[in-house]
């Protein structure tokens, strides 16, 4: 099947979903008001609570929520056919994810930019505030992990990749301290500093293995988990303004840039999709993902459709910046319509390889070598090797299965052919930058919600100015997050943080509920009630099925000590979060029926003066 006429009905369908749908949930639901004042004003402290320019502020969101989630889980769920990943990422971005972002934004940036575990507090009471926090913290750290590990794999033993990552930092760094000290609200001479040096660094990397730095750059899988684990904290530590926001929106040009191309490219060049519709795993037994598509596929793909891991950064970061209350519709609900393209368009260029090349890289040789026998050949891959100039055979992941079908449609656009291993390495370095702006702005959040945790035992812990409380939680969440990586793979920890994050899905969902419902709008609770019943639906059956048949398996592989301890961990820590999931939806059921009975109140008010966040 062709295409194009996928990429111009996608197209067509968030367009009307954004001109009409965020329009009714902006006026009708939530009733935005720019005449209130915002906590970015209110509560401005240069450092977590900062008004920020509209765009400004839409690049840094989309950045910190476009993580390997639309890139990666569409390209891993290909394996079932291209039809189950498309109609869900079209379905669930539009009547799912886009309003989670949406709503749980307008209520932080109402509560004086509180995140979604102290609105969970405020709304369900101890109880169920306590379980979502519980479920959160654990939540951030498998997240950061299952984006993380798609970075390691993409760029161990790649000197080029590294090199060109690399750059990023130093040139963020140099664009903060342009924009806020040098040359203030100069954005635009920034911008287009900071993407020369973006394009010069993909350029430069090609020289780098052949050069005598080809030996430091040139890291292994364990030498990159470490490399990130140090970024991660300092993007956590510094100020928001040096390196968190100007990287990010360096990024976000970088994203939307390539997504464009992209979607230029496959308009253009209209490839085939060789992958089927459907293929004969979608009852289980797949190579990649190993259960039947219902329930994996809406827990592989998560960003693209539905993610709770974008309440938090809605709610944990983008509130305290927002200069405006509606700007929340293109920042919350739009952002996230762009985040469900990105899904599409990865799922065609992965789609458009030949079943045998998908699998080929995307599965250990020893796993292919069984598919062969079922019918799976490799077509072209040895030829593409050479001329990308890396071996890509057995590269799992899904990051550079992705990056491959990119340069193919780059490279087949009119006037320039030829250069398929800088398209790859162009494209490597956008899936980088997707995935490093969340872990960076993940690391920050976890941060805060940890701090949160502690400044109940020690309360100088909870103020997010005091030096040694940042630096000893985010050496914390590091250390969680940069565990799983150190040990994991990816078959295991993409479905578990699949899971994860499908479950704080649930939870930003039912506050949404809750919140229409205190709004005297029980008219409107469908519209987050009916999305957040399927997603539990799906993740509880997922979350038995992956701990029967993936994690508790191991325990009894009693020759391997280390994948036994690894059993135990993913089973207790899935079921941690269950238990917590099904804690919180008790007391938001018991919530619900008491409000029904109650006079509507004003909840989208702001907090008394002494529940204001300490600056």
């Amino acid at each position: 099947m062709s295409a194009l006429p996928i990429m111009i009905v996608v197209l067509c369908l968030l367009a009307i979903a954004y001109r009409y749908y965020s329009a009714f949930l902006a006026a009708r639901v939530c009733m935005l008001d720019d005449l209130a004042e915002t906590p970015a004003h209110r509560l401005n402290d240069g450092h977590n609570y900062h008004p920020t320019s509209k765009w400004v502020l839409f690049g840094h969101h989309f950045a910190a929520i476009s993580g390997a989630g639309p890139l990666i889980g569409p390209v891993l769920a290909a394996q079932f056919g291209f039809l189950p990943g498309l109609i869900w990422l079209v379905v669930g971005v539009v009547l799912a994810g886009a309003v989670q972002d949406f709503l749980v934004m307008v209520a932080s940036t109402r509560f004086n930019g509180r995140s979604l575990a102290e609105i969970a507090h405020h709304e369900m009471g101890p109880i169920g505030g306590l379980a979502a926090g519980i479920a959160i913290l654990f939540v951030l750290i498998i997240a950061l992990a299952g984006l993380g590990i798609v970075v390691v794999n993409a760029l161990s033993e790649s000197a080029w990749g590294t090199f060109t990552i690399a750059t990023t930092i130093p040139i963020a760094l140099a664009m903060g301290l342009y924009m806020y000290r040098i040359r203030r609200g100069k954005i635009v001479e920034a911008t287009v500093l900071g993407i020369i040096g973006l394009l010069a660094g993909v350029v430069l990397g090609r020289y780098i293995p052949d050069s005598s730095l080809a030996g430091i750059f040139t890291l292994s899988r364990e030498n990159i988990t470490f490399a990130m684990m140090a970024y991660g904290f300092l993007a956590s530590v510094l100020p928001v303004w040096l390196l968190l926001l100007p990287r990010d929106y360096l990024s976000s040009f970088m994203k939307i840039g390539t997504i464009a191309l992209l979607v230029v490219g496959v308009i253009v060049v209209n490839p085939t999709l060789k992958m089927p519709a459907l293929t004969d795993f979608i009852s289980g037994g797949g190579p990649i993902i190993p259960g039947p598509i219902f329930p994996f596929v809406f827990i592989t793909i998560m960003c693209g459709a539905v993610s709770g891991f974008h309440a938090l950064v809605a709610s944990g970061t983008t509130s305290k910046m927002i200069s405006k209350e509606t700007h929340c519709r293109t920042i919350g609900y739009g952002a996230m319509l762009i985040e469900g393209l990105v899904g599409v368009v990865a799922l065609i260029a992965a789609c458009s390889l030949g079943p045998g090349d998908y699998f080929a890289i995307n599965t250990p040789p020893a796993k292919f070598q069984t598919l062969q026998l079922s019918g799976y050949h490799i077509e072209e891959l040895p030829v593409l090797e050479q001329e990308i100039e890396e071996k890509v055979e057995g590269r799992t992941g899904g990051a550079v299965s992705l990056a491959i079908g990119m340069a193919k449609i780059f490279n087949s656009l009119p006037g320039v052919s030829g250069l398929l291993a800088y398209w790859y390495h162009f494209a490597i370095m956008f899936e980088a930058l997707f995935i490093l702006t969340t872990i960076d702005a993940g690391t920050r959040i976890a941060r805060f919600v940890f701090q949160e945790f502690l400044g109940k035992v020690y309360a100088p812990m909870a103020r997010k100015d005091w030096i040694p409380g940042s630096m000893i939680s985010s050496a914390l969440v590091v250390g969680g997050w940069g565990y799983f990586i150190y040990t994991g793979s990816i078959n295991t920890i993409w479905p578990m943080f699949g899971i994860a994050n499908q479950l704080l899905a649930v939870i930003g969902l039912a506050v949404g509920t809750t919140i229409i419902l205190n709004y005297g709008r029980a008219k409107y609770a469908w519209i987050t009630a009916i999305p957040m019943t399927f997603v539990t639906i799906t993740t509880t059956t997922a979350a038995y099925q992956l701990i029967t048949t993936v994690f508790w398996p191991l325990t009894h592989l009693q020759d391997n000590p280390g994948e036994v301890f690894r059993g135990y961990l993913d089973t207790v820590l899935t079921v941690i979060m269950m238990t917590c999931l099904a804690v919180f939806m008790v007391t938001a059921v018991q919530k619900w029926r008491r409000t029904l009975n109650a006079p509507p109140q004003d909840t989208f008010a702001s907090p008394e003066p002494e529940t204001v966040p300490q600056r």
